[in-house]
């Protein structure tokens, strides 16, 4: 059996160092045995992209357990959006703890809880504009708070999603992701009255009316549609101009809600707080998750006032949700987002796109587009190998990135990134591509 690696004890990395900076392969010998004991012990559900071993974060740097220094790209999927172990945030949690770590907001009256909802509630365009806030421990299960909220307000029971989507992996929230297949199998029977429409196009929403209200079920008995402005698992994609307003109308018509997905999309990571800005739409309900917190255990659901006010007490709880410390750290995030990083999101987002856009005609066998709003950018690949061979390309150069959809490669960083990073994010992407597109392979099987 293999034997547990020793934590690193934690101290800053030397700040002369240049980032990336790799002092053994990568993989490093102490990575190997630990994922050689972490193979013994942990669930084999977990997918992991590659095998870095992460001892300790600041900004958007990672060491890991060999030394190593990496540019975080990937912001532990879009979650590390005020970069690792921000001073600010880092300041907040230490200074709740020492107060307070846990009291369930559940049962009793939790001060800060109640500051997080309101402090949400008012930086969230929600359809009507008055608001109130629930929070939970994840994205997945606000998701599955906006369920039960949607079936329980509206008497109706179905639920729209769509192709590509994902909304995580509790029963529920699988039930609408439809991003991969795998995801669904061995797990049936998922959750009845779910639906799964088009994503994207404009032309695509006349399936509500020609299939879905016409042959599948009528409109009055459809609860609500959810939607990621922007699809994250699913690709990155981002919707035509009119597609998100085309929706609005859609559920304007028929009575039903609109559910806004941002877990990934939101907090600011496409240059405004939440993607659906971008297009003017305000949805019924807004979830919340990920960046919000900075790696903190939080998920928001944000809903018109009026229809949380459908529940009673009792009706819905988390012994977690909520919790002081994270609630701590979304206060933090809220002021850093709003104090520049939302626009330092949109300017290196620019950076990024203007720095990317050439891949396609450059390398025209493998590169297929280059999209993104702010820090949520896709680069499309002509296959999940090639996709796949960049991600590992870009890691053994010391660049962390991430893999999405049937074929793409996201890049997610903190918002907090500079000019100069992202300038060295580009240039080490471009090797990668160049070496996958000259015959170089990805990780072996």
């Amino acid at each position: 059996m293999a034997e547990a690696v020793p934590r690193i004890q934690a101290v800053p990395a030397h700040a002369a160092r240049p980032v990336p900076d790799l002092i053994t392969e990568v993989p490093g010998p102490k990575a190997r045995a630990h994922v050689a004991y972490d193979e013994a012990w942990t669930s084999p559900s977990l997918p992991r992209a590659y095998p870095i071993v992460p001892v300790r974060g600041d900004g958007l740097t990672v060491e890991d357990i060999d030394g190593n220094l990496f540019l975080d790209f990937a912001a532990g999927i879009a979650v590390n959006s005020t970069g690792h172990s921000h001073p600010a945030v880092v300041a907040a949690i230490k200074a709740q703890a020492a107060q307070l770590i846990h009291f369930s907001a559940s049962d009793f009256y939790l001060p800060i809880y109640a500051e997080v909802c309101e402090r949400l509630a008012r930086i969230t365009p929600i359809k009507g504009g008055r608001a109130r806030t629930y929070l939970g421990n994840s994205g997945a299960e606000v998701v599955e708070a906006s369920i039960k909220l949607a079936r329980h307000a509206t008497g109706r029971q179905n639920i729209v999603a769509f192709l590509g989507a994902f909304h995580g992996r509790t029963y529920g929230a699988v039930s609408l992701t439809a991003s991969k297949a795998k995801y669904h199998a061995g797990f049936g029977p998922l959750l009845p009255g779910i639906y799964h429409a088009p994503f994207g196009t404009v032309d695509g929403l006349r399936w509500f009316d020609e299939v879905l209200f016409d042959k599948l079920v009528p409109a009055n008995e459809v609860a609500a549609i959810i939607v990621e402005p922007i699809q994250g698992e699913g690709g990155y994609a981002i919707p035509e101009d009119g597609f998100l307003e085309g929706l609005r109308a859609i559920c304007d018509r028929h009575g039903i809600l609109l559910i806004a997905d941002e877990i990934q999309s939101g907090a600011g990571r496409t240059g405004t707080m939440w993607a659906v800005e971008q297009w003017g739409v305000e949805p019924d309900i807004l979830l919340s998750a990920k960046g919000i917190a900075s790696g903190m255990p939080l998920g928001a659901m944000i809903a018109r006032a009026d229809l949380l006010e459908h529940w009673g007490a009792g009706a819905h709880g988390s012994t977690y949700g909520g919790n002081p410390v994270a609630c701590a750290a979304a206060l933090a995030t809220i002021d850093l987002l709003e104090g520049g990083l939302i626009a330092n999101a949109a300017e290196r987002g620019r950076q990024a796109i203007a720095g990317l856009a050439g891949l396609p005609a450059r390398h025209p066998a493998i590169c297929r587009e280059v999209r993104g709003r702010g820090l949520m950018i896709g680069v499309e690949f002509d296959s999940h190998d090639h996709a796949e061979a960049v991600q590992w390309q870009a890691f053994l150069r010391g660049l962390l990135v991430l893999g999405c959809g049937p074929s793409s490669v996201r890049m997610s960083p903190a918002l907090t990134v500079g000019e100069a990073e992202m300038a060295t994010a580009l240039r080490l992407f471009h090797e990668a591509v160049a070496a996958v597109a000259s015959g170089a392979e990805g990780r072996a099987a």
